[in-house]
């Protein structure tokens, strides 16, 4: 069954990689993936497989096999990212304001592959498989759980996903017992001073001053208040403030993000930003506006299929394939799924080449990895629903 799996997945090369070009030209944003949508729908509806719509543009197809058995989960994300694209492929964002920068073009044309090769197999396995096409995964709150309230689970007694990854080489995975991405939780504060001329400071309350000064205290919290072997991060990615180089303004904004694993370091970390905002700013004389938005659960990994993924891994791609890798501090909301239902998510490598990290404007993948990460998704899929006797 491998042998002929893989002969067929490899035919699927071209198909495939046309799939991800013509997704990766039209790239959409969270809930406006409305071209994505439609495309995808008229696939599955080609292949005669059953279609409903899921958190307003996603989508939940089934495959049903021989009755009697159970049921299985896949799932792409479908949108892409607010920013321009730079680089001269051939196949660039036809959008100005969005881009495939992370790689589910390439999850949404992987998962088509693995519907076309499961289709052409549904007299040989027993149960189901469900095909879920997620909107909106970049943008907190996210698709997964929408997906869920409306259904998306229903039945469903296992789901895998992985994400095309850069820093592995292409054709590997990489993949994590238990915790294996962070909770992606953000914080904005707005430092309100007093305005003035830029030469006579002292009759101001200077944010900028007050702003710097929370930039550097707010790095105690994961040095001296966190324990040094449990892993957090605090950054601020955006200072914002004053309209020309002579004039101290009246307020700053920054705006940071804050991940670890752990609820309890969370909790400790969010309530310690409020301290140090409010009394850094008092000592100034300022005040401040906080505020801080939870983001996706750590995404944890089901140990049993863990083990299941790695001997599905060894037997369709070989044992050289597995990469050892730590968890990661970025976010994903597939955890939702994993909190109702065993399963696991996994990193496979399209690194080869490939300069540019996810979310870079200039971003691409090594598109080899397509038919084999086509090949493992099919794989999961039928070894975990067994084949009919």
């Amino acid at each position: 069954m491998i042998d002929g799996l893989k002969k067929d997945a490899k035919k699927l090369t071209g198909k495939i990689i046309e799939w991800r070009r013509d997704f990766h030209r039209h790239p959409e944003i969270a809930y406006q993936e409305k071209r994505t949508s439609s495309v995808i729908r008229q696939f599955l509806e080609s292949l005669d497989i059953p279609v409903t719509t899921c958190a307003k543009t996603g989508l939940r197809g089934i495959l049903e096999g021989i009755p009697g058995g159970k049921t299985v989960a896949l799932r792409a994300d479908i949108d892409a990212l607010p920013l321009k694209e730079e680089g001269d492929k051939e196949y660039i964002s036809e959008n100005p304001e969005a881009a495939h920068a992370c790689g589910h073009d390439g999850h949404m044309a992987i998962l088509m592959g693995a519907v076309e090769l499961l289709s052409r197999r549904k007299d040989r396995f027993k149960g189901n498989v469900v095909f879920l096409f997620q909107p909106s995964e970049e943008r907190i709150p996210g698709g997964a759980k929408k997906m869920i309230e409306e259904g998306a689970l229903e039945g469903v007694d296992a789901a895998f996903g992985l994400h095309l990854w850069q820093p592995l080489p292409t054709g590997s995975i990489g993949i994590v017992k238990g915790a294996m991405m962070a909770q992606p939780d953000d914080f904005s504060i707005t430092v309100k001073g007093k305005g003035g001329h830029g030469s006579m400071p002292h009759t101001t309350v200077d944010p900028i001053l007050v702003a710097s000064h929370l930039v550097v205290n707010i790095q105690s919290i994961v040095s001296r208040n966190v324990d040094p072997l449990k892993p957090v991060v605090v950054s601020f990615g955006t200072v914002k403030g004053g309209t020309i180089y002579n004039i101290i303004p009246g307020e700053v904004s920054l705006t940071g993000t804050v991940r670890t694993f752990d609820s309890s370091i969370q909790s400790l970390a969010e309530k310690r930003l409020r301290e140090i905002t409010e009394e850094t700013c008092k000592a100034f004389g300022a005040t401040a506006e906080f505020e801080y938005e939870k983001g996706y659960p750590p995404l944890v990994n089901h140990e049993a299929m863990v083990d299941f993924v790695l001997e599905v891994t060894a037997k369709t791609l070989g044992k050289d394939r597995i990469q050892t890798i730590d968890p990661v501090m970025g976010g994903e909301d597939f955890a939702y799924f994993l909190q109702k239902v065993p399963g696991a998510f996994l990193f496979f490598g399209m690194g080869d080449g490939m300069e540019f990290p996810h979310h870079h404007p200039a971003f691409d993948l090594d598109e080899k990895a397509l038919p084999q990460a086509t090949l493992l998704m099919t794989s999961l899929a039928l070894e975990y629903l067994g084949t009919a006797e």
